[in-house]
């Protein structure tokens, strides 16, 4: 049928457009939306009957040369021609389309290996390890750091999912038990393919083998082979995620009897999990004093002895274990248990230290939990007066100085502003609220300079240490299910891990600091911060990547036969 030229009344006008019945109606209201302004989403075209809908039939309508359409809906601005040429998706290779869609990529189940994609993406939580992973001094014993080297690398490049047999045959090669095969098939003679295996289990074998992996220098940079063999500095284990524990033992029923103590390298923090235990430190202090019963030199028999156990060395990365799984005498069998606790995002490790170790990170801690609460009042108050117009940015400026005077004040609130506290707290709050609000990399440089005189010159050499005991929350490994053999493992990770820097033009940095955040930059390159409230998470089942937003992050508590957190890996706040 020949195209019609029909009328189209909008807003007390009368245009001319061209109806193509051979076409559908969406084509039609392009058409029409040219002619008149009015967006197609926003657009209702009037028609015998009713409204014109994209899946009308112009045969029933049957339209008629010089036939008149209502048009309803209020004109909108014509979109603007693209800045830069648009590519699609397709046109794009495998590291441009991972760089576009950011979203990390998921691992691909092979026959009960979930608890293998959980542990992997949990340790991709450690950018450092992948900077020592791809360090030219790279030699180990076992082909595993080079199969995770090889994983990673893989894994960055590409948004598909990825099929993990290399690494896996690897890590079965290595460590045997997880090339167990499955007894409990039920067709006679048959094995029923690989033995689901324990996570945690896992996580700790693969960290073990890694113990070879050469440290990182000072300033999170990779050593050459000749820096190696000359420096000789820890290992990337030692240095990251190596604990040292001191345990003194004292005998209850000889109070003269000499104190034992022992001195050992722990990779991680057990909790453990009992009828009174409802948060993760209750549980962590629980498994570090003890009592236990051994034969004392003293009284010649059996006696009661008490465990004191406390860290001298807080590692970067503190792993904690909750131990969730039990040998049940009345069952003779291994089960999970299921009581609910509760696991903090922020962790204040201090109460896990010997006196000796806190005395050194007490400072540093007070000091940055300062810091931290002044850096979310800027970020309030940036988000608050970003898009305000300057009348606003001004009103919201005043009102802030009072709140922020009163929240941040030293007992010299609004009352006392005649005072000399009370004007240079006023003078602080003004700067906070947004009234002289620099650019927050000056911020950073000068909270930078005072902790740093704030650590301990002990602390402050020990390359991989956490230098404050304070902690963030960024990868979790949870369990799934009632039995202790088999059931499910789950991945999440913290996405500021994957997304916390960008390369752009204006802060200066170095390739170390870029990969110590997690990303490749060119020598020369600089960063800036992403949104830092943006605090969701990743989820990881098996080959299914999807956003956790923090508030579920609850749910992980346990209580059920639901996702329960078993393995968590804590990040030492940086400074």
């Amino acid at each position: 049928m020949a195209p019609l030229s029909v009328q189209i009344k909008h807003a007390g006008k009368v245009y001319d457009v061209q109806l193509d019945p051979d076409l559908p109606p969406a084509v039609f209201k392009d058409a029409v939306y040219q002619a008149t302004g009015v967006p197609v989403d926003r657009m209702k075209v009037m028609v015998k009957g009713g409204v014109l809908k994209d899946d009308s039939s112009w045969k029933k309508i049957g339209p008629k040369a010089g036939q008149s359409f209502m048009v309803i809906g209020a004109p909108g601005e014509l979109p603007k021609p693209p800045t830069k040429p648009t590519v699609f998706l397709e046109d794009m290779d495998d590291a441009e389309l991972a760089e576009a869609l950011a979203k990390p990529v998921g691992l691909r189940n092979l026959g009960n290996t979930c608890y293998m994609s959980a542990s992997v993406q949990a340790l991709r939580a450690i950018p450092e390890l992948q900077l020592a992973l791809s360090a030219p001094s790279l030699q180990s014993a076992t082909p595993l750091p080079g199969a995770l080297r090889d994983l990673y690398a893989t894994m960055s490049r590409t948004t598909d999912s990825i099929t993990p047999m290399s690494f896996l045959s690897t890590l079965r090669q290595v460590n045997p038990q997880f090339a167990e095969m499955d007894r409990g098939s039920k067709v006679p003679g048959m094995a029923g393919g690989y033995a689901q295996q324990d996570a945690e289990e896992c996580f700790g074998q693969i960290i073990n083998t890694l113990r070879n992996v050469p440290g990182l220098s000072a300033d999170s940079s990779s050593l050459s082979p000749s820096e190696q063999a000359s420096t000789n500095p820890k290992k990337f284990v030692e240095q990251y995620l190596m604990g040292e524990m001191r345990r003194e033992l004292t005998c209850d029923e000889a109070s003269t009897e000499e104190a034992s103590v022992t001195h050992e390298n722990v990779l991680k923090i057990e909790c453990n999990i009992n009828v009174s235990t409802n948060f993760m430190l209750t549980g962590i202090m629980n498994s570090l004093d003890q009592k236990v019963e051994k034969r004392s030199p003293t009284l010649g028999r059996e006696a009661v002895y008490s465990q004191k156990s406390r860290l001298t060395r807080l590692p970067g990365y503190l792993v904690v274990h909750m131990v969730r799984f039990a040998w049940r005498q009345d069952i003779q069998k291994k089960a999970k248990i299921m009581r609910k606790v509760k696991f903090p995002l922020e962790f204040d490790a201090l109460d896990l230290a010997t006196d000796d170790l806190k005395a050194k990170l007490l400072p540093a801690s007070r000091k940055l939990k300062e810091l931290e609460k002044e850096r979310a009042e800027r970020r309030k108050v940036r988000k608050r007066t970003k898009n305000a117009p300057p009348a606003a940015t001004s009103a919201a400026a005043s009102a802030t100085v009072a709140s922020t005077d009163v929240e941040m004040g030293d007992a010299t609130g609004i009352a006392t502003v005649d005072a000399p506290t009370g004007e240079a707290t006023l003078e602080k709050g003004k700067q906070i609220a947004g009234a002289e609000l620099e650019d927050e990399s000056v911020y950073r440089t000068k909270e930078r300079e005072e902790l740093e005189a704030l650590i301990s010159e002990d602390v402050k050499h020990d390359t991989g240490a956490s230098v404050s005991g304070l902690y963030d929350l960024v990868a979790i490994i949870t369990h799934k299910g009632a039995a202790a053999d088999a059931g499910h493992y789950i991945g999440f990770v913290k996405k500021s891990v994957f997304h916390a820097s960008k390369i752009a033009s204006a802060h200066p940095t170095s390739p170390a600091d870029a990969a110590g955040a997690g990303i490749s930059a060119p020598s020369g390159s600089t960063l800036i911060e992403l949104d830092e409230d943006d605090e969701d998470w990743y989820k990881f089942d098996d080959e299914k990547v999807s956003i956790f937003p923090k508030e579920k992050l609850s749910t992980l508590d346990g209580g059920g036969e639901d996702s329960s957190a078993y393995v968590l890996v804590y990040k030492s706040k940086s400074i």
